[in-house]
């Protein structure tokens, strides 16, 4: 999750907010790329989960990281909770999954690269305190109680409220992984339609990236547990959003949308106060309990934006979020499609034209879908393995359009960073039902053999 933001002066009017998310605006030639991805992290001889201290540890892991390659260190009350190196930061969850938010970077071609050379450090350092790291969308065997939680002031909030408002809120916290991309938008009316387009297929990243079908050490039912998790979380800040798809939507409905969502915390002078289901609206005239006489500042509203968990989300950029954590071919095929449908506008355009009948009953039908049968879901006539593959030949032909060589201009374009989905679509089967087939088969229900044949 997000690193508290940092200064910025008092709001004093509400236009503000809007002009905040406005500010993102930049032209096609200044859109960048900016990959993030969370893992597993366990003790390579027990396959328990990292703890924060100790020879096997995340504090072990961010110290390897930051003496050997570099990394600044991200500290909160002491305790070393992150790292930071050229535009490129590495935080952690709350149950120290460690997550790489990428630089904001021109081609798929330089995220794949960073994703690589950062997978590199991880296990260089990992190999060498007896640590292992896993992709996947849910811990497979480790229960709720064996998760650590990590030092930092938001959780402790985070997790007292999860179990107010939902079922499942501790489990997104602690035992799920994602990997996602944010893109740039020039205009409103470009965040507009690319927020459509986000929303409506995000359950085709869903299908296509599902590989949480294992919990507690047994399947679970669904191809992406992580998926049936936020559809059980927190109806006030989760979701498919249909007020989106209305007439008239624009930068001011999404702050309306965000002023709505209750509040979590304020950071002050590096800790966080608790203003859990406080009213940003009562912030802003400074009627707000955890802090009465203050009024906001826009470090405020941008952390407030980053406690909003719907499919897709605006900051100052989109962030699509419908995906699990995989394997490490995946890492780059996510940024590959959504780049390819949103990045060209002849792309752009056939995206929405696929979409743009759909009622909210079958957007969320197919949300529904896509966790529970991946690629063999159908909600409302729409079958995903069919959608899926009309999908991938629109983003192909984006990536094609946008004509981004690699390897020094010996490979021409960015459309073999879609292999790994192409495989998914021709054979109709998910990273979960390859994991399941395992299970069931050469595996004969010993989840634990996981570890070593899909760890990084």
């Amino acid at each position: 999750m997000s690193i508290p933001q940092q200064g910025g002066g008092p709001i004093e009017s509400r236009d503000q907010l809007a002009a905040y998310v406005a500010s993102g605006e930049k032209p096609a030639r200044d859109w960048r790329i900016g990959t993030e991805h969370e893992k597993f992290g366990y003790v390579e001889a027990t396959k328990q989960p990292l703890p924060y201290e100790g020879q096997a540890s995340i504090t072990a892991m961010l110290e390897g990281l930051r003496d050997r390659f570099n990394w600044t260190p991200v500290l909160e009350a002491g305790k070393l909770i992150g790292l930071e190196r050229d535009g490129a930061n590495i935080s952690l969850e709350p149950g120290g999954q460690l997550e790489l938010s990428g630089a904001p970077l021109e081609t798929i071609h330089q995220t794949c690269d960073e994703v690589n050379s950062h997978l590199a450090e991880v296990e260089a350092v990992a190999s060498d305190i007896g640590a292992g790291f896993i992709g996947l969308g849910a811990a497979p065997i480790w229960s709720q109680e064996d998760m650590p939680m990590m030092p930092k002031g938001r959780y402790r909030l985070m997790t007292d409220y999860m179990g107010r408002v939902g079922t499942l809120g501790t489990q997104m916290m602690y035992r799920t992984c994602t990997v996602q991309v944010n893109l740039d938008y020039s205009s409103e009316a470009d965040m507009v339609k690319k927020l459509r387009v986000a929303l409506a297929l995000q359950p085709v990243a869903t299908a296509l990236f599902a590989n949480s079908p294992f919990l507690d050490g047994k399947p679970n039912g669904m191809k992406s547990w992580r998926s049936h998790i936020w559809q059980n979380l927190d109806d006030a800040r989760t979701g498919l959003l249909p007020f989106v798809f209305e007439d008239g939507f624009g930068y001011e409905a999404w702050v309306d949308y965000v002023l709505d969502v209750p509040m979590y915390f304020v950071y002050r002078d590096g800790k966080y106060i608790d203003a859990l289901g406080q009213s940003f609206r009562d912030f802003l005239n400074g009627r707000l309990p955890a802090l009465p006489g203050e009024v906001p500042t826009l470090s405020d509203w941008a952390d407030h934006m980053t406690t909003v968990f719907p499919e897709a989300r605006v900051k100052k950029f989109i962030e699509m979020r419908g995906a699990d954590g995989g394997p490490w071919r995946r890492l780059c095929a996510l940024p590959a499609l959504w780049v390819g449908l949103t990045y060209d506008q002849q792309a752009l355009d056939a995206a929405w034209d696929l979409v743009k009948g759909w009622d909210a009953e079958t957007r969320q039908g197919l949300r529904v879908a896509a966790g529970r049968d991946a690629l063999a879901g159908e909600a409302g006539g729409v079958r995903l393995l069919d959608l899926s593959r009309e999908v991938l030949s629109i983003a192909e032909t984006g990536l094609k359009n946008r004509a981004r060589p690699g390897q020094g201009g010996l490979v021409p374009d960015e459309t073999h960073f879609l292999n790994a989905l192409r495989e998914s679509v021709d054979s109709g089967k998910a990273p979960a039902d390859e994991l399941l087939e395992r299970y069931h088969g050469d595996w004969q229900g010993d989840l634990g053999r996981i570890y070593d044949e899909y760890s990084y």
